[in-house]
């Protein structure tokens, strides 16, 4: 039988309210990507991660314990589980995320930073005060709860002088620029998306060309909603990738199947191995992805038979020096201050 989709949103929206994020991270892991980068704690304009990549190790632990109760009479358990998660924190102890996972995400998030300081683009980070924005409160329609964290979220945001976000994912990018201005007064955040502020600056030069063809995943977010169409193509194209287009991309871009994960993980998976057919069929040599969501299901859909990444991944390997190289610069630049 399906999940009971109630408790199962209950459980998020709980922890939402309770603990300002639908799955349980410990402030030190959501901050952990931005280590050694020496980005400086607040400012005007500030990197916004709303803590997605660094949820997604959460989600597909939640996905997989999900999916092993569907159609189970595990499932029955769940309201359960909700009674519980109110009093403690449940969650954290049901959804492990595997540590793999974790390096994963933090290592986009880590190489998204590093593009903009290549960039030159002056940015600050509020580290524990990078909120999750609420996007699945709003897409499960829970309002009232959606509108009261909006409100924390813009709060915070207010108190540290904020009036710039670069933010790194569509759901965060969309919340922020386009649904908490309707549901708070006087809204006043400019939001861009880093691949905007990106494809805006001729200070981004290839330190390397590149030359194998990639193929683009939209976001579906990014493309419908925010028009975020041309700019990580034109990222792509500076880089020195060619750029394929698969069967239906751009404004009509086939979903990924993540956004009915959490509820439905089967059919998820079924929609996901649609698109990773048609990503396929591109016959790039990778497939880019810029939203955390997108990556982390297609990835799961394709089963390692076709190498999936964030755009970040693919954009560093043309326009920053190695990790290691970086570091040791920066480690002597200070070193070397009076």
């Amino acid at each position: 039988m399906p999940l009971p989709t109630g408790p199962v949103i209950g459980i998020m929206m709980d922890n939402l309210e309770k603990r300002k994020s639908v799955f349980p991270i410990s402030g030190r892991q959501a901050v952990k990507w931005a280590d050694s980068l020496g980005i400086p704690a607040g400012g005007e304009t500030v990197l916004y991660t709303g803590s997605m990549y660094q949820l997604l190790p959460y989600m597909i632990a939640a996905v997989n314990v999900m999916g092993m109760m569907e159609n189970s009479f595990l499932g029955r358990f769940v309201g359960l589980g909700r009674f519980f998660n109110r009093i403690v924190n449940v969650s954290s102890i049901m959804f492990m995320p595997k540590p793999s996972d974790q390096k994963r995400f933090a290592r986009t998030i880590r190489d998204i930073a590093r593009l903009l300081l290549q960039a030159g683009v002056q940015f600050g980070y509020l580290y524990k005060d990078d909120l999750y924005a609420g996007a699945l409160a709003f897409d499960m329609g829970a309002d009232r709860v959606f509108a009261a964290h909006a409100r924390k979220v813009y709060a915070v945001l207010k108190s540290h002088g904020v009036r710039t976000l670069i933010t790194i994912d569509p759901h965060t990018t969309n919340m922020l620029r386009s649904v908490y201005p309707t549901v708070i007064d006087g809204f006043d955040i400019e939001v861009k998306s880093y691949l905007e502020v990106l494809a805006a600056t001729d200070t981004l030069r290839p330190l390397r060309q590149v030359e194998n063809d990639i193929t683009i995943h939209d976001s579906c977010v990014y493309a419908r909603y925010e028009n975020v169409i041309e700019e990580p193509r034109q990222l792509l194209q500076r880089a020195g990738f060619g750029v394929r287009e698969p069967e239906d991309c751009r404004k009509l871009t086939f979903c990924c199947g993540g956004p009915v994960e959490s509820l439905f993980p089967s059919k998820a998976h079924e929609i996901g191995k649609k698109r990773v057919e048609q990503l396929k069929n591109a016959e790039g040599k990778g497939v880019a992805t810029m939203c955390p969501i997108c990556l982390a299901t297609l990835q799961q859909a394709a089963h390692g038979d076709l190498m999936i990444d964030d755009i970040s991944r693919f954009l560093v390997e043309a326009f920053c020096e190695p990790e290691e190289k970086g570091i040791r610069a920066r480690t002597a630049g200070k070193r070397g201050a009076p």
